[in-house]
């Protein structure tokens, strides 16, 4: 018999853990609380060491006609629309990468992982379904499902998200830490926008003590707006608590026309908490492990939380390739050594990057973009060296073992 993991969570890690496991020859069930896999969420940005995942996967053709390949990636001031760093992305990220830089909105990456996972193995997950607890046996692990219904398996992957139950139960009660920042976001169709859309790219807009992004999804027809602001009053976490358009206008006041379009022409906004949490010490007991965010959230500052997840499903299941019953644990202790420093240090420099893009006085400003200005114009393949380490990932092939 083939070996069985049970995924509890059927976003963006869960369903590419799926996919991963079922190629290689594993038995594959999700466990879905939501009562069903709906359109939530705004733009993700994929970068190529994501994109590569995909790719071998099979998922990319269900992407094609959704994705945007952005232009460039840009850093511009908020206030001025002043360009501070403009790198080619397009035929750049293949080149130098060997895959593409990608934006697409989070229910359409969902969408192509669902139907890849529909065909490699049918009418594998089950909407509906909450997880409550876990408990062990000899050779695997039993999930214990809210209605009380029990699933037996060889693995439980705990890819339920930042409020996960699983490493609660594993680890304890999350203690998070709040980063004194408020996040909001938007969709807004590009026709509505005229002369005043942000560009073609994956912009970021920075200034005194804010900063935002905006992207384009939906092949080009809809641009992603997110607004990180220094905030201290709000500190609700969640990505479905509708703000007052008055605020967000409030808060980019002064701010480029572009920007202030997007806010006004924006039919709704959210707003969520911006919450840091320290790395964890494991993401595994015994036949349970954790993936995505629910082993390492982390802030948006440099737009790899999704892909992150999809690197969590790929190493896994590498890991994983070889293991058989009383190897299992071993194996996804691997798996952790394997991705913590990864990860730590993406959490690390995302947080870095949060206050890059905030800096509040003109000579902190001076300071900290006059290089990037500069390099950007001097030595641009410089700094896209700066991020090798992270796109240029190189992965192993998905085949199942003999």
């Amino acid at each position: 018999m083939s070996p069985k993991a049970i995924i509890i969570g059927g976003g963006i890690g869960g369903l590419s853990a799926a996919i991963c496991l079922r190629l290689i020859g594993w038995q594959v069930q999700v466990l879905e609380k939501a009562p069903e896999i709906s359109e939530v969420g705004a733009g993700v940005q994929i970068s190529p060491n994501g994109v590569k995942i995909l790719e071998e996967m099979g998922v990319m053709p269900l992407l094609e006609s959704s994705l945007f390949e952005p232009d460039a990636i840009e850093i511009l001031m908020g206030v001025s629309g002043r360009e501070l760093l403009h790198l080619p992305m397009k035929e750049a990220a293949v080149h130098r990468w060997g895959a593409r830089y990608i934006q697409i909105h989070r229910a359409d990456l969902i969408a192509g992982l669902t139907a890849r996972l529909a065909k490699l193995a049918p009418d594998t997950v089950q909407v509906g379904a909450q997880a409550a607890s876990y408990t062990h046996h000899t050779h695997g692990v039993r999930v214990v499902l809210k209605d009380g219904t029990i699933e037996h398996a060889d693995l439980a992957v705990g890819a339920d998200g930042i409020h996960s139950t699983i490493r609660n139960q594993m680890l304890g009660p999350d203690t998070p830490h709040f980063t004194g920042n408020i996040a909001w976001r938007a969709l807004v169709p590009l026709a509505q926008l005229g002369d005043l859309a942000p560009p073609a790219t994956g912009c970021i807009w920075v200034g005194c003590g804010k900063h935002a992004v905006t992207t384009r999804i939906k092949a080009g027809a809809t641009v992603n707006f997110i607004g990180v602001v220094k905030q201290s009053d709000w500190k609700k976490e969640g990505w479905k608590t509708e703000g007052h358009k008055q605020d967000a206008l409030a808060d980019f006041a002064g701010w480029d026309k572009r920007i202030l379009n997007v806010i006004q022409n924006a039919r709704v906004l959210h707003k969520w908490a911006l919450f840091d949490r320290p790395p964890l010490p494991h993401w595994h007991d015994k036949h349970v492990v954790l993936l995505g965010d629910a082993a390492h959230p982390m802030l948006p500052s440099m737009a790899q939380g999704a892909v992150q997840s999809i690197e969590d499903a790929y190493i896994l299941t590498q890991c994983l390739k070889e293991a058989k019953d009383d190897g299992i644990p071993r194996a996804i202790a691997n798996y952790f050594d394997e991705r913590i420093e990864r990860v730590t240090k993406v959490q690390r420099v995302s947080a870095q990057n949060l206050r890059l893009f905030h800096k509040s006085s003109l000579p902190a400003q001076i300071l900290s973009y006059g290089p990037i200005w500069l390099a950007g114009k001097l030595a641009p393949s410089l700094v896209q060296k700066r991020n090798d380490w992270l796109y240029g990932k190189v992965f192993e092939d998905l085949t199942p073992p003999n």
